[in-house]
């Protein structure tokens, strides 16, 4: 075994950095760079196996340091995502999480700070990169990076370190009524009209005098509506400008810090998780728009009116996901589910308001050479009949508090699984009852393949000495 410290190492990765130099600036850049390719589906050129020795924490294993080429890493661990999600077995098992504000707690540095410090979050979601070595990473700044954009649009749905929650706690989401009941028809008509003229100014408080402005339908030609166009004139859509130039600039900067992240990334072999997002229809009428309160009282008040909203925005989400996915060049989007769970609806509810659009998202994205990754909050061990009901091969199911040897039992020939170490053990226990439940998880969940070892949820609390327990167990545990 050849051991190094991990400055040697990081120096003889970066002596690969040259292949990026004539690349491009720009989101995609590096990514395609690294894997050869263009725009998705993206389908790598080849791939070399490799397995990594127990003692990987601060060593590259021999094989990593005799090839010498991140662009090979990228490859193989990419290789090991794709084999697992086509239920094929792995040279060992893929592990992977998504960080929230661990590496920040991780290091003394409170959520506040890495939110307004984009340097500081570059630097130490790097070095958490380096030491753990997952076989994918999350870009950060894409949710939590953006303290100033959230301050600038006055940002109601959310309230983040030192604007709502303390200056070392995750942000948490806000529900509000955001379209009102007797709004279903504006939105049904026209929701571009209804997003600028209601829904901005109730959700981004920078834009409330958009809720002045003339129906946007009716600004038509120099003869019809063009006269409307006085009311920008006035102080207050002055100061809605000022603010939407001052967001612009701002999200500028931060994505040039996510090329930058994300070209990092490539030059020191991590594959991106995901490239878009989206998510079920009525999951985005109830967390956005009506809220959990409005929708669920929706059901029975105006369920015709649901179903047509739901309808309404299944093409939105189906379209927004294949545009992010073009212009990341990284075909997999990651899909929260949220009222879908059990206890949520009933089953008769289920399967008329939620299962058949998250169908056919599902579906719509996988004739598109997308890979869906569906994160399941919560415990959905009755949906577990319906989830498996697509395209074998195809969906990354990660599931929070289901049933896994459950899930693993219905899902074999059809879906990667995907979890469930569990937030608590990984927040109050030691590192032993990490190691016990991931054993349990490897026996039963690991052996014919399609399963990606992961936390339950986010590491928003987790203790990094369980994390560490986590990654060094399931590759001693698997990578023979």
């Amino acid at each position: 075994m050849i051991s190094c410290s991990a400055f040697d190492c990081r120096r003889l990765l970066e002596r690969n950095a040259q292949i990026l130099s004539n690349v491009p600036s720009g989101p995609t850049s590096a990514w395609h760079a690294y894997t050869n390719v263009g725009p998705q589906p993206w389908k790598p050129t080849h791939f070399i196996g490799v397995k990594h020795a127990p003692q990987w924490m601060e060593k590259y294993s021999e094989r990593e340091l005799e090839m010498n080429n991140p662009q090979q890493l990228l490859q193989e661990r990419e290789k090991r995502i794709q084999d697992a999600t086509a239920l094929k077995k792995t040279d060992q098992v893929p592990i992977a999480c998504m960080w929230d504000f661990f590496p920040a707690k991780w290091k003394g540095v409170t959520v506040k700070e890495v939110m307004y410090n984009p340097q500081l979050m570059f630097d130490l979601w790097v070095e958490c990169m380096e030491h753990f070595k997952p076989d994918q990473g999350d870009n950060p700044y894409a949710l939590r990076g953006f303290g100033r954009v959230l301050d600038i649009l006055d940002f109601q749905h959310l309230k983040w370190a030192g604007h709502g929650v303390g200056e070392n706690q995750s942000y948490q989401f806000v529900e509000l009524e955001a379209m009102k009941a007797d709004e279903y028809d504006h939105f049904l008509f026209d929701p571009s009209d209804f997003m600028v003229r209601r829904f901005w100014p109730r959700v981004y408080k920078a834009f409330a005098p958009f809720e002045k402005l003339p129906p946007l339908n009716q600004v038509i030609s120099y003869f019809w509506g063009l006269y409307n166009g006085v009311f920008l004139l006035s102080p207050e859509m002055e100061e809605a400008r000022t603010a939407m130039i001052e967001a612009g600039k701002a999200s500028a900067e931060l994505l040039k810090w996510m090329t930058a992240y994300g070209k990092k990334m490539a030059e020191l072999g991590f594959p991106p998780s995901s490239g878009g997002y989206s998510q079920v229809p009525f999951d985005t009428l109830g967390d956005v728009f009506r809220g959990t309160k409005g929708v669920m009282m929706d059901l029975y008040r105006r369920p015709d009116k649901v179903m047509a909203a739901c309808e309404k925005l299944l093409p939105i989400m189906i379209d927004s996901a294949i545009a992010s996915v073009k212009r990341s060049g990284v075909p997999r989007v990651f899909i929260p589910l949220h009222k879908g769970l059990d206890g949520f609806l009933s089953p008769q509810q289920f399967n008329k308001f939620y299962w058949p659009h998250m169908k056919e998202l599902l579906e719509a994205l996988i004739r598109e050479g997308i890979t869906p990754w569906v994160l399941a909050e919560g415990v959905c061990n009755t949906r577990l009949d319906a989830f498996r009901d697509v395209t074998p091969g195809k969906v990354i199911y990660h599931f929070e508090g289901t049933d896994m040897f459950k899930a693993k039992e219905m899902m074999r020939d059809r879906c990667c699984i995907r979890g469930n170490v569990p937030a608590s053990v990984l927040a109050v226990g030691t590192p032993d009852d990490v190691r016990s439940y991931c054993k349990k998880l490897l026996d039963v969940c690991a052996p014919d393949g399609g399963f990606i070892m992961d936390a339950s949820c986010p590491l928003a609390e987790a203790k990094p000495e369980n994390v560490q327990a986590m990654y060094d167990f399931t590759r001693e545990y698997t990578g023979n």
